[in-house]
């Protein structure tokens, strides 16, 4: 029988030329960059793009009507929000008028209405606890002092811890923005994909627990110590039930009525806003006549209820950020920066999309960036959005940042005319608003399910997230979760999915070829991998090409031994491998020894000149594993990059297979 032809025994043809990057730009010729337009240039302003384009007749009614909805529960939240930062009511205010004005300039987004964000709060919050507790304004008197509280015979400083806590809020927003305008500058907006949807779900969760818990106290009017950090909800937690005697139940009321009114008043908006032109401000009307009922029944005083009191006209007189406190919370501004970027850019995204309009994600960053520097200099704190307020100036029909203009002139008719109106509204109510407004970050808890049938991974990801964010505070919380999701993207890549490939024809059936595998890795090749990847590849060959090579050598070298005694003589016979080698690669033999897989002893002697069937029965006593196959096909079409260590791997494998002949 004549040997196989190497025609007939590898019946395929693979002709590809080389395509230089010489070629390529012959075939395809450079073109020369463009020149930006002055427009484009100013591209920092993008009010210069649309505002000259503005349709004053078809928008500006439905931008009116929007941004008057919109800043009256702008003003509300302000309020409310501002004790989750434990400051005055007053500077909530400023923090829902001051950022809008230089987002207006600056955003690209027409929808979104800027402003406090109940997360972005609770983190500054925690600082501010941190930095200026209670503790640290104690004065000692017989508790009449006009600037104190009595507790236990010792007067607490207000007015001077209301400065202080104003400072450090203001210094970290100026910070906030600071590293939001670099990262603008320098377009690295894209480092916020690394905080997943699953990450932003479990993290805003564990937010709105910590803003609950935090609302709790203010809801029962009971007195707690400040805290933050690691447990801190379990420390609220345990104050809270031990003064629960302590609760004022003016205060309860209020605050489950104003719970219960909200919730259910948002349910009928939600259910019915195809047919009502403009949601109900529920919070609005909810704020003025909890109001009028706290100044008619005067709470205060005959039930002790706790109310705003003081909400003083006008603006704060601009104030540089206090340089010395930079230093203790630049990890802090940092995550807070991020988290409030993240969540502004995302509820951007979505009605960009729904309204077929692209943004600019570094230039959110730009915008919020110089928003929060503004506000942090007049005694604001951080601005992001929020998806209920923003939803608010969506459906009323706001269509440009025109509507956010107009809310900011309410927001300032509050601060200059009516805020004096409110001093009589309980705390309670606002906390209760709060609470009433996290009924969508609760809601995420759903998605849980969800995640665990379609990815186990970023339903890990979610829970880690949520639980080390509730237990170990928020900014610790994140960054946990945040290695935990890096995490799992290593593990995930280190063990790829490999696949053995074939053809499949018109039939509903795998066919593969005999002699051939066609190996799949469908994720990139580095270091930590890449041990992973030989494995796979050697339980789909089917052999260990470097024991066969040895084996193979074993056995020739007994069967030269035997010819050359006369006990053994060479038949005709189709051989399908010859042991002369001459490969294209470089030094093998050192190659070999420096991996520890082929010793010297074990490299074949040039004279030997032995053609051996390894599929029949051999004539010495040597176990050689059979091989299959002739021809190895790596399909990388997925595998995005290889470091070294993976190229030095891959061409060791290369090296060891062509060591082994063909069956």
């Amino acid at each position: 029988m004549d040997a196989l032809s190497p025609e007939n025994l590898y019946p395929y043809t693979v002709s590809r030329p080389i395509y230089s990057n010489p070629t390529f730009e012959e075939d395809n010729e450079r073109q020369a960059r463009e020149e930006r337009t002055l427009r484009e240039r100013l591209s920092l302003f993008p009010v210069i793009d649309w505002l000259s384009r503005y349709p004053i007749r078809e928008w500006l009614p439905s931008d009116v009507i929007s941004g008057v909805s919109t800043g009256l529960v702008c003003s509300l939240q302000g309020l409310a929000y501002a004790m989750l930062v434990s400051v005055a009511p007053v500077y909530g205010l400023y923090s829902a008028f001051f950022p809008i004005l230089t987002y207006f300039l600056l955003g690209t987004s027409r929808h979104i209405s800027v402003g406090p964000f109940p997360v972005t709060c609770l983190m500054v919050g925690s600082v501010v606890l941190t930095l200026a507790p209670d503790d640290h304004f104690l004065l000692p008197g017989n508790g009449t002092g006009v600037n104190g509280t009595k507790a236990d015979g010792i007067v607490v400083d207000v007015e001077a811890m209301e400065a202080q806590r104003i400072m450090v809020a203001s210094s970290m927003t100026v910070l906030v923005g600071l590293f939001q305008v670099v990262m603008g500058v320098l377009q690295v907006g894209f480092l916020v994909r690394y905080l997943s949807d699953p990450l932003v779900g479990g993290f805003t969760t564990a937010a709105a627990f910590h803003v609950l818990i935090s609302q709790l106290k203010i809801v029962l009017s009971v007195p707690t110590n400040n805290h933050s950090g690691c447990f801190s909800i379990l420390y609220m937690l345990i104050d809270v039930f031990t003064n629960i005697r302590q609760t004022n139940i003016a205060d309860l009321v209020a605050g489950l009525l104003t719970i219960v009114i909200v919730m259910a008043v948002k349910e009928v908006n939600t259910k019915f806003r195809h047919t009502i032109p403009v949601p109900i401000p529920i919070e609005v009307i909810v704020t003025v006549v909890a109001t009028g009922i706290s100044y008619a029944t005067e709470l205060e005083s005959r039930y002790g209820a706790s109310i705003v009191h003081s909400i003083p006209r006008g603006f704060a007189p601009a104030q540089p950020p206090n340089i010395e406190l930079l230093w203790n919370i630049l990890g802090s501004s940092f995550s807070t920066a991020v988290v409030g970027y993240a969540v502004a850019v995302s509820v951007a995204k979505v009605y960009a999309a729904k309204h077929d309009y692209t943004i600019n994600g570094n230039q959110e960053l730009i915008a919020f960036g110089f928003s929060n520097v503004f506000c942090g200099c007049f005694s604001g704190f951080v601005a992001s959005t929020a998806l209920s307020r923003t939803a608010v100036q969506e459906s009323t029909g706001g269509k440009s940042q025109m509507a956010g203009i107009i809310s900011a002139v309410m927001v300032m008719i509050v601060i200059l005319a009516l805020g004096h109106l409110l001093e009589p509204l309980q705390k309670s109510v606002l906390a209760a608003i709060v609470i009433a407004n996290l009924k969508g970050m609760f809601m995420q808890v759903t998605e849980v399910p969800t995640l665990w049938r379609q990815n186990r991974a970023d339903c890990f990801i979610w829970l880690a997230t949520c639980l080390a964010s509730v237990v170990l505070g928020l900014d610790v919380g994140l960054l946990a979760g945040l290695v935990f999701e890096m995490g799992t993207v290593v593990v995930r890549t280190q063990f790829p999915a490999c696949s053995t490939l074939g053809n499949i024809p018109e039939m509903d059936a795998r066919k593969k070829f005999p002699g051939i595998k066609i190996f799949k890795c469908n994720s990139p090749i580095y270091f930590a991998n890449i041990d992973y990847f030989k494995e796979r590849l050697r339980a789909t060959v089917g052999f260990d090409s470097v024991r066969v090579f040895k084996k193979r050598n074993k056995a020739l070298k007994k069967i030269h031994k035997l010819i050359k005694k006369g006990k053994l003589r060479a038949t005709e016979s189709p051989f399908n491998s010859l042991h002369s080698f001459s490969f294209g690669f470089e030094s093998e033999r050192d190659s070999g020894r420096e991996y520890g897989q082929v010793e010297d002893g074990d490299w074949p002697v040039p004279e030997v000149e032995v053609r051996v069937d390894w599929a029949m029965e051999l004539p010495v006593r040597v176990s050689v594993p059979k091989v299959q196959i002739h021809s190895l096909v790596l399909d990388f079409s997925a595998v995005s990059f290889l470091d070294v260590v993976a190229v030095k791997s891959l061409r060791l494998v290369g090296r060891t297979l062509l060591l082994v002949p063909s069956i």
